[in-house]
């Protein structure tokens, strides 16, 4: 699923993430999201979460 919109990203579920300092090389992270810190309903970059890890990025994937 896409990441850019924000109906298809719920806590708990597992995504990839491009961090902020992989966003030139695009290296993506795995994990699980902990909170939504998007507000609006889509991004054209992808919705931003933060994982359980802590790290805080923009959703590329949602499995």
């Amino acid at each position: 699923m896409d990441g850019k919109e924000r109906k298809n990203i719920q806590s708990g579920k597992r995504v990839t993430i491009v961090l902020k300092e992989d966003q030139r090389s695009g290296a993506l992270t795995e994990g699980i999201v902990r909170d939504i810190l998007t507000n609006s309903a889509n991004h054209p970059y992808g919705i931003k979460v933060r994982l359980m890890s802590g790290e805080v990025g923009r959703v590329k994937e949602v499995f």
